[in-house]
């Protein structure tokens, strides 16, 4: 695996989940200095530069995460709560989410729910859904999301990445397909 694979990886961990193993102190909105963040990453891979890590949240298909007055954070994905400030997406019409298979009855019955997350991840992708999906398991069913039913429930979509949509939960009315 390519060393910016890797501390591409290291950085959703701390960014995501675990700051304070790495001695970070998110603010209320999960920024972390720049600086500090890249000597987090140097105790793992001692030749992590500031340039590496912008090179990587540029080049970050997903748009995972955010440089913002010299603080990073991770866009979305955190099992800690965050404030986030992303803006809404009113336009999307429909969302997907890979998971696997095993899943689908629970799901039927009782929606998708954030589990460790903050936050259901949605996608306008399918191919990014099914993708995901598979990081789970082979055998994956994609969920085809209505998401004006959403907004009907009083639940709002916001954009966390290019094509990943975040939403406080989805009920299973709100579920079209599974394929």
């Amino acid at each position: 695996m390519p060393q910016r694979v890797k501390v591409s990886k290291l950085m959703a961990y701390i960014l995501r989940h675990s700051p304070g193993e790495f001695g970070l102190k998110p603010d209320r909105e999960g920024f972390v200095p720049l600086d500090e963040l890249v000597r987090a990453l140097q105790t793992v891979y001692p030749d992590v530069t500031e340039e590496l890590v912008r090179e990587i949240v540029e080049r970050d298909a997903k748009g995972r995460y955010e440089i913002r007055d010299g603080k990073i954070r991770a866009r979305y994905g955190h099992s800690f709560k965050v404030k986030l400030d992303h803006e809404e997406d009113t336009e999307s019409r429909v969302l997907y989410h890979g998971t696997p298979r095993r899943n689908l009855t629970r799901i039927m019955r009782e929606g998708l729910k954030p589990m460790r997350r903050q936050f259901v991840h949605l996608s306008t992708s399918r191919e990014e859904a099914i993708e995901t999906g598979r990081r789970h398991g082979k055998d994956v069913v994609l969920l085809i999301i209505d998401a004006d039913c959403l907004r009907r429930k009083g639940l709002k979509i916001y954009k966390a990445g290019k094509n990943v949509r975040i939403v406080e939960k989805v009920p299973p009315e709100c579920i079209t397909l599974a394929v």
